[in-house]
């Protein structure tokens, strides 16, 4: 294999496939990046068996072939290259690299023992704008669980049963945030997939590439147990996570007992102020008073002292007293692109349902602390 590119171009490359390698100990390869050098593109793929990406940057080739090279080894040694052309010559496994008056030899592993990366040969189910996408993606990902002990809340789910809107659900127990996309310049097809859940890390690597590119469409295809995300140059195929997703929508009621509608930004800085004085639960009290039209954000820590704020709201229904764990209620309320918010109860006891006011674009439920 020998190939002459533009530092740029490889570096841009490298930077989109490098970051899912790691130190793999039981399958050292797992480390490498693979280059594939066919016709007129230099392929750059990189997989944890869980997930692969791939990117395509143009080159000359002046013979094709392939090697494996480890990641890191190779991106900081292209990232502090000057933006000049790269030779790569391979043979035998072992890379020379040329570029300006800087010259180095790779070690690398047999491409032939790189893992297969999967192929979807379906056609895309979804066509939509990649920034529309991302955009809808980040309102969410941060109310994913960590935790492997239920696999079906490590991850977003994708509801697809409607042909004109998505439905992106996290939750971690303790939250949960929907954000619901209307499907405006994007087109979709029939398919028998009603929802799928896509991994944490998969929909972090989505995010990551999408918002280092240009705005582009991204098509979406399924196909046994596994989901390809299109982008021009860059292709991101996964698996999905098995299992039920909750029966969420029990927990969004139609009636309430008490409504409020405040103003996003007096409630962030009444529970950013509050949350110096909580415990170490992080708990912060909310007290609903009606007839006043008054809402009081109080905290209480006995080492340190304590904290009320009220604000003026407009409210709906009875009085109320419940307690919230401020970190969540902060989650849920910066990704709320809103100047006023509607905070909905039913006593003490049960969720919190958190909207836009006049949209029901974005719902973030939290769930209160019993004391």
């Amino acid at each position: 294999m020998k190939i002459i590119c533009l530092q740029e171009n490889l570096k841009n490359g490298l930077n989109i496939v490098q970051n899912i390698t790691g130190k793999n100990l039981t399958l050292p390869i797992l480390n490498n990046i693979l280059l594939s050098a066919d016709q007129k593109q230099l392929k750059l793929s990189t997989t944890n068996l869980e997930m692969a990406i791939t990117s395509h940057i143009l080159c000359k080739i002046e013979k094709e072939g392939s090697i494996t090279i480890p990641a890191k080894l190779l991106v900081n040694f292209i990232n502090n290259l000057p933006n000049k052309k790269i030779e790569i010559n391979i043979k035998n496994n072992i890379a020379n690299l040329k570029c300006d008056n800087y010259k180095s030899i790779i070690k690398g592993l047999d491409a032939k023992d790189f893992p297969i990366i999967p192929k979807i040969k379906s056609e895309p189910i979804l066509e939509i704008d990649s920034f529309e996408f991302k955009n809808a993606l980040e309102q969410v990902i941060n109310f994913v669980s960590i935790s492997d002990i239920r696999p079906e809340i490590s991850g977003i789910l994708f509801d697809l049963s409607n042909e004109k809107r998505i439905k992106f659900v996290a939750t971690d127990s303790f939250r949960l945030g929907e954000k619901i996309l209307n499907i405006k310049s994007g087109k979709t097809k029939k398919d028998d997939v009603k929802s799928i859940i896509i991994p944490y890390k998969t929909v972090q690597e989505l995010i990551r590439i999408i918002s280092n590119q240009e705005n582009n469409t991204l098509k979406i295809s399924i196909e046994n147990n596994q989901i390809l995300f299109s982008l021009p140059e860059t292709q991101i195929i996964s698996r999905l996570i098995e299992g039920n997703y909750p029966n969420y929508q029990q927990l969004i009621s139609k009636q309430f007992d008490t409504t409020v509608v405040i103003k996003r930004e007096e409630l962030i800085k009444a529970v950013k102020i509050g949350s110096f004085f909580s415990s170490r639960i992080n708990d912060i009290r909310f007290k609903v008073d009606c007839k006043k039209s008054l809402i009081e954000v109080f905290s209480q820590d006995i080492e340190l002292g304590e904290n009320s704020s009220e604000i003026e709201v407009e409210t709906k229904g009875k009085d109320l007293e419940i307690i919230f764990n401020h970190k969540y209620l902060l989650d849920g309320l910066n990704n709320i692109n809103a100047e006023k918010i509607v905070i909905s109860f039913n006593g003490e006891i049960s969720p919190g349902i958190i909207r836009p006011e006049g949209k029901e674009d974005f719902t973030y439920i939290i769930m209160p602390i019993k004391l």
